[in-house]
């Protein structure tokens, strides 16, 4: 995978324990065959894993969630987000359940990825299934292309909307394109870091930033006079907006690119999935998060909220203008860490066809960075609507990889065992199968309409 992260060879095995389950025992082999204490260079600790994890979660997402729950309703996007949430979680276990199986039963392995892992359950599946593994990777690592770059030119209209209006307001009257221009190199210099463990600053100094800007901004929607009636806002919605909701909440839950890449670089990966682990813990606090952002930005601004709360905020107040730059800058910094994905995907083949690559691997590594950031930035240029491409991007990509993709996982590996797919399985995964199509179907269908009905 690149020298995105070094991880020394790890033998893994397993021991059945009374009640079926598995334990993992690492051991690592050094060249003369002796066991010793797993080693990682560059891991990262829970504290730095949940960190990227929750800056991966709450980018342009935790900003638009007054949008989302005006698309949802009051009440409607009260009950479903958590459902969501709950759902997304599930997902996820049942992704790195794979990942671990995977592992085992590969000699030599150490980790695998998301495309890997699905690769490798198809290839280990039934037998009618596993000409399908070349294909189903495929189709995983060109979802997840997708979404981080739409991940990463979205994050460069978010920064340039709120940069752009703070410097009128200031009588620097220049165009979208210079600011979003300027946004370049900030955007740039982490990103052309080829290790996970260097961008941790970056992500922490984000979060700082991101929960400022997160907490100024509904502080400024507190004491901006009486808070209107909840009864003047919309407790439910109909099957269009619901469609949007969808999109939007997928959108925000954008962090299951990473659940692997972050488990797979911790010093103790097995702490990630613990009841109070690394990921049961940072999305409980996210969607808390979520929820209350969400709820007090559609009472206080109702239909009128723009895509990024931060839009609703008076510009030619002073605060308010430092609020919107700190906010950006918390999302904007959450850059690196979604190219990272997309990099660990698009470096791995170009290196082992490229003898350029082979041979320079760190320049050609950071000339391929260079082009894609570029390439992100010249598609931000063109991004009319960034609500709309939020929904279309969660509705379309998000939902495959967050629902439709660790459900197949699931059937794969249960498939392997004898009665392994019982009715509660099989209604479990049918259920979020009809949930994720439903909202594939509409999603996609109303976030275009919307898209086609601005460009005109």
């Amino acid at each position: 995978m690149g020298r995105t992260l070094e991880i020394t060879p790890v033998t893994v095995t397993t021991t059945a324990t009374s009640n079926g389950d598995h334990q993992m025992e690492k051991q690592t082999t050094d060249v003369e065959g002796n066991s010793s204490q797993v080693k990682r260079r560059h891991a990262t600790s829970n504290l730095e894993a949940a960190t990227h994890l929750f800056k991966g979660s709450v980018g342009a997402g935790l900003f638009a969630m007054g949008d989302c729950f005006k698309n949802g309703g009051l009440a409607g996007a009260t009950i479903l987000l958590p459902i969501i949430a709950v759902m997304c979680v599930h997902c996820e276990r049942m992704l790195i359940r794979g990942s671990v199986l995977a592992v085992e039963r590969t000699p030599g392995a150490t980790f695998f990825d998301y495309p890997e892992t699905v690769e490798k359950c198809f290839e280990y599946g039934p037998r009618p299934l596993r000409r399908m593994s070349r294909i189903m990777k495929l189709i995983v690592e060109m979802f997840l292309c997708v979404t981080q770059f739409g991940f990463c030119a979205i994050y460069f209209v978010f920064i340039t909307e709120n940069l752009h209006q703070v410097l009128q307001q200031n009588g620097v009257d220049i165009s979208m394109s210079m600011v979003m221009l300027i946004t370049l190199l900030p955007a740039m210099i982490p990103s052309l870091m080829t290790n996970l463990k260097y961008i941790s600053p970056v992500s922490a100094f984000a979060n700082v930033a991101l929960l400022f800007g997160l907490i100024a901004t509904l502080s400024i929607a507190f004491s901006d006079g009486p808070m209107p009636a909840v009864s003047d806002r919309h407790l439910f919605t109909s099957g269009s907006q619901l469609s949007l909701f969808f999109g939007t909440a997928l959108f925000s839950y954008e962090g299951i690119a990473l659940i692997l890449p972050l488990r797979n670089s911790m010093r103790q990966p097995e702490n990630f999935s613990t009841r109070f682990g690394v990921l049961n813990s940072t999305m409980f606090f996210t969607t808390a998060l979520f929820m209350f952002t969400g709820f007090v930005s559609y009472v206080r601004w109702g239909e009128d909220v723009a895509g990024s709360i931060t839009l609703n905020l008076v510009v030619e107040d002073v605060f308010s203008q430092v609020v919107k730059v700190v906010a950006a800058l918390g999302v904007f910094l959450g850059y690196p860490i979604q190219f990272f994905v997309m990099m660990k995907i698009l470096w791995p083949p170009l290196k082992r066809s490229n003898s350029c690559a082979q041979k320079y691997p760190i320049s050609m590594q950071v000339v391929l960075r260079f082009f894609m950031v570029m390439m992100t930035f010249g598609v931000a240029l063109v991004v009319p609507q960034l609500n709309l491409f939020i929904s279309l991007i969660g509705a379309l990509c998000s939902t495959c990889l967050a629902f439709v993709i660790p459900v197949l996982i699931d059937f794969v590996v249960r498939a392997q065992v004898p009665k392994g797919l019982g009715h509660w399985s099989y209604a479990k995964n049918l259920l979020i199968l009809a949930v994720a199509l439903l909202g594939i179907v509409t999603g996609t269908y109303q976030s275009i309409v919307e898209i086609i009905r601005e460009f005109k």
